[in-house]
């Protein structure tokens, strides 16, 4: 069937976005509650418990998964494991608005990545992409004032979810390279995440381990958590995946590459509803370069 943008395929395609942007608000609202590494370790856990029923026999020891333990092993690290314990550390110091609008540099991630470990050339038009979205990150980097950025004053959150978006480039174009990856398992949507969640799980409790080996981990158990834990595990992780997946079977990649960036809008939005957080002008613009880029990059 031929990729096509049907009304289904856009509502399924921007509800993982809204997801999205409701785990970082969520993210930061709980951040007093629970430490970040440890918040990622309690998500994946319960995802895996749900995801078990669904798909437990892609971890009976026949499975053709053990055959390709190393790639699974990867893709866990920088997508359950790194990317998600990353976006919990950089909500600390960080607001959802900036997290999610700096995150939007992923498609530049994805060139950058592309043409250096894939050897997949880069054309002007990607170049120019490239420089626009560069442009709107450094505008949420400096909070609106170019002269920032001479005195370096960057908070430690915006770096992390910097080292985040391309670790999450790595794990797309992972995805996306031809491998000799099991096709029952890549065929349902269940088995392929919880085989990635399986091995996300113990990279992020080794991190969470980590973090209450090495720093003041804390958590604070309550209603509030509880249902914070509830949310992030069942929607931004196992809806938000598999409306992802149907959406872009239906429209193609490079239509849905497009959605992913009403995150930052969502974000903007909920943060003003939940946190109190006012979109500035900055923020506006930020989003208009981000989204430019992308648009003028992805242009045939």
């Amino acid at each position: 069937m031929h990729p096509k943008l049907t009304p289904t395929a856009a509502l399924l395609l921007t509800l993982p976005p809204l997801l999205w942007a409701g785990n970082a608000v969520v993210g930061r609202l709980v951040s007093d509650l629970v430490s970040p590494m440890t918040l990622n370790f309690l998500r994946w856990l319960l995802a895996f418990a749900v995801l078990l029923p669904l798909a437990g026999n892609v971890l009976r020891p026949s499975s053709p998964l053990w055959p390709n333990w190393r790639r699974f092993a990867l893709l866990g690290l920088f997508s359950v494991g790194g990317y998600n314990a990353l976006l919990y550390l950089a909500l600390t110091t960080s607001t959802p608005i900036n997290v999610t609008l700096v995150g939007s540099s992923i498609p530049v991630w994805m060139l950058l990545i592309g043409r250096l470990f894939f050897g997949v050339a880069i054309s002007r038009r990607q170049l120019l992409g490239a420089a626009l979205s560069i442009s709107g990150v450094l505008l949420v980097l400096c909070r609106g004032q170019f002269e920032v950025l001479l005195q370096v004053r960057l908070v430690p959150g915006d770096l992390y979810i910097l080292v985040a978006s391309a670790g999450w480039a790595y794990y797309s174009w992972m995805l996306a390279r031809p491998t000799t990856e099991p096709a029952d398992i890549r065929a349902d949507w269940s088995a392929f995440l919880l085989a990635q969640v399986a091995f996300g799980l113990a990279w992020s409790g080794l991190f969470a381990g980590g973090e209450w080996a090495l720093t003041k981990a804390h958590i604070q158990w309550g209603w509030p958590l509880a249902a914070a834990l509830a949310f992030i595990a069942v929607g931004p992780a196992l809806i938000a995946y598999r409306a992802w997946g149907a959406g872009v079977r239906r429209a193609g990649p490079a239509a849905a590459g497009f959605f992913s960036n009403l995150t930052p809008l969502f974000t903007a939005l909920l943060s003003s509803a939940f946190l109190g957080e006012i979109p500035q002008l900055y923020h506006v613009m930020a989003f208009v370069l981000i989204l430019g880029g992308i648009l003028v990059s992805s242009r045939r």
